[in-house]
């Protein structure tokens, strides 16, 4: 069974101590707002919403409850109406659509309990990206499978959960394309730019877990006194299998004072 470790549980007292944020009633005028701008004359995709415009609209949803999961039941619910509108569903552009049915599946609204593991994976780094240099000395791994008797599986809840346990309390995650992936990955680290070699072995070794189903996504974080005397950041991602039971978390620091 797990436990939560001690900066979860001050995390947890920081959310409870926390102001009351807005809920479904401004984030749905929010969202609907953002979806009017974009279908404007003059925005980048006219009258078509862009991917970049419909992950700006559901940003509206991710932050707005107060609490730790974002998306609520009442959030949960006007969105289904939306991923069953057609008109609406035929106005995205292929990849915008793409990017509402993941936010949608990963944002079910619910906040499983489950006892499983995100345990810390065999090899280094830079075994398993075939190459040493900045980004494989920044990563951490860890990867793990909830089973089958737990009735439940990876959702934004669970993955919060599973990165809590093991890294700095971070922001919602969100899906990730290949191709935006490849772009984190080549970013700065804390310990310098990462090589082409070990890039292309990371992004093989994640996206090998999600496969056809292309569940992947990210999130972002900061902390100060969090493995380090003073503040650090970087970000994590997240590639989940076909049947969404087996994570694999790569956490990469990218900054350190």
């Amino acid at each position: 069974m797990k436990t939560l470790p001690m900066k979860s549980l001050l995390g947890a007292l920081m959310l409870l101590s926390a102001p009351a944020f807005a809920d479904s009633t401004t984030s749905i005028p929010a969202f609907e707002a953002s979806i009017t701008a974009a279908k404007s004359p003059t925005s980048p995709g006219g009258a078509t919403l862009l991917r970049s415009e419909i992950r700006t609209a559901l940003d509206s949803f991710l932050n707005d409850t107060g609490g730790t999961w974002g998306v609520d039941t009442a959030e949960r619910a006007y969105l289904t109406t939306r991923l069953n509108d057609t008109p609406f569903q035929q106005s995205l552009t292929g990849t915008a659509a793409k990017y509402f049915a993941d936010f949608y599946e990963l944002n079910d609204a619910t906040t499983p309990y489950a006892q499983w593991g995100m345990n810390p994976v065999a090899q280094t780094p830079a075994s398993l990206y075939g190459a040493t240099g900045p980004l494989a000395s920044s990563s951490t791994i860890r990867e793990g499978f909830i089973p089958n008797s737990q009735g439940v599986v990876a959702n934004q809840a669970v993955l919060m959960d599973a990165f809590g346990n093991f890294g700095p309390q971070a922001g919602h995650f969100e899906p990730i394309t290949v191709k935006e992936l490849l772009a984190l990955l080549s970013g700065h680290t804390v310990s310098g730019t990462p090589t082409v070699d070990e890039v292309e072995g990371a992004l093989a070794y994640i996206t090998a877990i999600s496969r056809n189903s292309n569940r992947l996504y990210y999130t972002t974080w900061s902390c100060r006194g969090c493995g380090a005397p003073g503040y650090t950041a970087g970000y994590a991602v997240a590639a989940v299998s076909t049947d969404r039971r087996f994570v694999r978390m790569v956490n990469v620091m990218t900054a350190s004072d």
